[in-house]
């Protein structure tokens, strides 16, 4: 991750809005209904403003710290795929960073930075820029095990009909697996894997596979054209 700094006047007074950068997206044009892999600036700020909106309403509600809880948990939900992390805590499952994924996200950090600071804060169009430029799909995986390193060695793959896609990663690095207290495996853990958008079928149902070194295989499926 890097950060940028951005000053400018709003309002008249100065605006230093400090935004975390990372790793998302794009490539062609594709129909509405199918994985982002390009956007306008316009459209990008449409995504701020769609991610920023719920939040300055939760904190004008008269219980903010449980609407903004609310929000939160909804906007996690928007991009996942495979199993309710709710109803399934130990199910597989993959959350897509799509290009809205991270513009919506940033919406929320400019409400609650605006609310902090009581003053206007926007994400300044060369960090806007940036998320859309750059050509890959940031995909963050789930999975459960039965000891703290069972995904060490994991490799994935996606599946578009006889087509296998591999991320651009060298190296996958899980999380050292962390207890689960619910019912199925003992411990769950976290990992990041990155696909090139050039080399994916935004308008195809996919099957994210989770190769594990013992040849066990955990499968997530996700139709893409449903995927913002």
């Amino acid at each position: 991750m890097g950060f940028g700094t951005h000053t400018r006047k709003h309002a008249g007074v100065e605006l230093i809005v400090v935004f975390s950068m990372a790793m998302a997206t794009m490539y062609g044009a594709v129909p509405a209904q199918a994985l982002d892999v390009k956007l306008t600036m316009d459209e990008a700020k449409k995504a701020l403003e769609a991610g920023r909106a719920p939040m300055e309403a939760a904190y004008k509600a008269k219980n903010p710290d449980e609407e903004v809880k609310k929000v939160m948990q909804q906007a996690a939900l928007t991009t996942r795929v495979g199993a309710d992390p709710v109803a399934d805590p130990c199910g597989a499952s993959a959350v897509l960073r799509t290009k809205r994924y991270w513009l919506e996200s940033f919406g929320r950090v400019e409400a609650r930075e605006s609310e902090k600071q009581k003053k206007d804060v926007r994400m300044p169009e060369e960090k806007i820029q940036k998320y859309l430029d750059n050509p890959y799909l940031e995909t963050e995986f789930q999975v459960c095990g039965d000891d703290e390193y069972f995904a060490e060695g994991v490799t994935v793959v996606l599946q578009q009909g006889n087509k296998k896609i591999h991320p651009v990663d060298n190296e996958i690095k899980p999380e050292r697996g962390r207890k689960n207290d619910g019912q199925g495996p003992a411990y769950r853990t976290r990992f990041t894997a990155r696909f090139a958008y050039n080399s994916l079928d935004p308008h195809a149902k996919t099957v994210m596979m989770v190769v594990y070194p013992d040849g066990k295989i955990s499968e997530i499926e996700a139709d893409f054209s449903k995927v913002k």
